[in-house]
């Protein structure tokens, strides 16, 4: 499972250079105009005291709630190992060979959903014990808008499971474990800082393909938008795979050797994966928290 919070995004000044007609993912006009957005902290270094008490808070939280053991995130991989996260498949790492090592190629990780698993046999962890870690990564094709920054830095989190654990009774008990932290720390955040929570103390359960059957002309965002404004933050089961044409994406894209977006659930869906979503009142949008599932087994790959 991969559990990814993404950061605030500052443009640097190649973005600022383009016009605005030219960024994906804008958020609502009178954001853009002068005075449209003001950041609730004036004080930077209160700002940071806020970023690192999330940082401190959920991570404990998560470990708690899910029983990880905290270890460290490599920097760089190398391009052999195969360690590296394929994402869609098409995606260019960051690459570099070291000065005195010119016949080794090392990769920049654009995340450690690979390396975790090897991870979790190098620290040979037991069923029902996992591993986090907070890694830095670049994706230097990612679509740079208001959510995505070539930079990553997130929690990327691995748990030993048994064969019995394969199923979305499982799933779902883990989503509400991490809901739980995620919720936990933004009600501690509020009442430290002064600000009002917005998040509901419960996350809904919703799967891909009911969603497309509903709303059968919305895109994947658009599905997604409905969901999170009315509920607040929910949890899409089944990302991956195509529609009955066989040619158009069922919602997004997934790797195939990542998580399950294939075995039918027991409520007529298919795939034992999902997002964790919630509701951005500021963007008005749907945002992405976590990206996770119930990995690939041989049968399944």
């Amino acid at each position: 499972a991969l559990l990814a919070l993404s950061h605030h995004f500052r443009p640097s000044n190649a973005t600022q250079a383009r016009t605005m007609s030219d960024l994906p993912g804008l958020p609502p006009a009178e954001l853009l105009k002068p005075g449209g957005y003001k950041p609730f902290f004036d004080d930077l270094l209160t700002q940071e005291d806020a970023l690192h008490t999330i940082k401190v808070m959920f991570e404990d939280e998560l470990k708690k709630n899910v029983n990880l053991q905290r270890v460290s995130a490599p920097m760089f991989l190398t391009k052999n190992s195969g360690f590296n996260d394929n994402l869609n498949g098409v995606e260019r790492p960051a690459t570099f060979a070291p000065r005195d090592f010119q016949d080794i190629k090392l990769e920049v990780p654009f995340s450690l959903a690979k390396w975790k698993r090897w991870a979790l046999h190098y620290y040979k962890c037991p069923a029902g014990k996992g591993l986090v870690t907070d890694m830095r990564g670049l994706r230097c094709d990612d679509d740079v808008d208001f959510t995505h920054s070539l930079y990553v830095d997130q929690w990327d989190w691995e748990k030993a499971i048994g064969p019995d654990d394969r199923n979305m009774e499982y799933l779902q008990t883990t989503v509400k474990g991490i809901y739980k932290a995620v919720y936990d720390t933004e009600q501690e955040v509020a009442k430290k800082f002064g600000i009002t929570p917005l998040l509901p103390e419960e996350i809904k359960f919703f799967s891909s393909d009911e969603m497309l059957k509903e709303y059968p002309d919305l895109t994947p965002k658009e599905r997604e938008n409905v969901l999170c404004e009315k509920h607040g933050a929910v949890f899409l089961m089944g990302i991956g795979g195509f529609k009955e044409d066989g040619v158009t994406l069922r919602h997004d894209g997934r790797a195939p050797d990542y998580d399950d977006w294939t075995t039918e659930r027991p409520d007529g869906g298919f795939g034992l994966n999902g997002d964790l979503l919630v509701w951005n009142p500021i963007l008005k949008c749907s945002f992405e928290l976590s990206s996770m599932g119930i990995r690939v087994s041989p049968e399944v790959l």
